[in-house]
């Protein structure tokens, strides 16, 4: 019969050409706002939000964006801890995703970098004075670093959790010529990944649950992922002028985000930015805040937030041609 792949893309070229489709939006500029629910873009999309930590008199923000397939639940475990270091965090629903309209399907790059903006822009505007800090987890990430250069972002620091580097420099020739066929013949395909054996965390029950999640994507249409693909490209353009401080997170057993992409995100960092920091997790996998060692990857993230230069307590940081890192990046 053949390979499953290869049928599929001979499928695909009898079909004929179409065209990756994005959700469409209006292009009008009207009133934003942050309610304790939900955020009004200007184009009249709603985000749904949540927070979590002292309103009142946080020492400090965070605006938290979850990664592909997934929702703002996903900083449920982090947001909470934060709370108990002062931190007040946010997380919304990501165009596209979670309980947004036409939920899975691409909503753009544009619009994705579009709403970080009026999202951090609002929050500057409710708690004038206090230090504003980005975390993105996986597509988060990649939307942060895509949008980081843009001088209205105004973050105080960034954190990039397992973020999204996958482009297409670093696919192999076929992955990239497979998805490019596929996304302009099938691109309403949708694809789960079941048989793929892939684990983005060793935290079994908290799988299950994610699983079970109504909320989080189960079959991915194609021209998402062509999406994501394009934002991730976007991203690791960018990656060489993150502005201010940055701490960059990931985990040795990661199976979403290659170990070569990572490694080509670190060979694209400037050897001068000391105020980008590195830790990689022997025991990590992709989720890493709510991974088994969950607790050490946010006990790092809240001593960054307090300090930027100080000590992080998993001592798992690495340098920029420490020996540990070049044995990872070569395997």
């Amino acid at each position: 019969m053949g390979h499953p792949i290869i049928q599929l893309i001979i499928a695909a070229l009898i079909v004929g050409c179409a065209s990756p489709q994005r959700q469409e939006s209006a292009d009008v500029s009207g009133h934003t706002r942050l309610g304790v629910e939900a955020a009004l873009m200007a184009d009249g999309y709603r985000l749904p939000v949540r927070h979590w930590g002292n309103a009142e008199r946080p020492r400090a923000l965070m605006l938290a964006l979850h990664g592909f397939k997934d929702y703002s639940n996903a900083f449920a475990t982090l947001g909470p801890y934060l709370a108990t270091q002062g931190i007040l965090t946010f997380a919304y629903d990501q165009r596209g995703f979670g309980a947004t309209a036409r939920r899975g399907r691409w909503g753009g790059e544009e619009r994705l970098i579009a709403d970080l903006k009026t999202l951090t822009r609002l929050l500057r505007k409710r708690h004038p004075g206090l230090p504003l800090f980005l975390l993105g987890e996986s597509m988060g990430g990649a939307v942060i670093m895509a949008s980081a250069t843009q001088a209205d972002t105004g973050a105080d620091g960034i954190v990039l959790v397992a973020p999204a580097v996958w482009s297409r420099d670093t696919m192999h020739p076929i992955q990239r010529w497979a998805l490019k066929v596929v996304a302009h013949t099938l691109p309403f395909l949708e694809l789960t990944g079941s048989g793929l054996e892939i684990r983005p965390s060793d935290n079994l029950d908290m799988l299950r649950a994610y699983r079970a999640d109504p909320l989080v994507i189960k079959g991915t249409r194609v021209d998402a992922l062509w999406g994501v693909t394009n934002l991730m490209d976007l991203a690791m353009t960018r990656a060489g002028r993150l502005p201010g401080p940055t701490l960059v997170l990931y985990g040795e057993h990661d199976e979403i985000i290659p170990d070569g992409a990572f490694c080509a995100l670190l060979d694209r960092i400037p050897a001068d930015r000391r105020d980008i920091r590195v830790v990689l997790y022997r025991e990590g996998w992709h989720m890493l805040t709510r991974d088994l060692q969950g607790k050490r990857v946010m006990a790092d993230i809240a001593a960054w937030l307090q300090r930027q230069d100080g000590r992080l307590p998993s001592g798992e940081e690495v340098q920029t041609g420490s020996r540990r890192l070049e044995r990872f990046c070569r395997k």
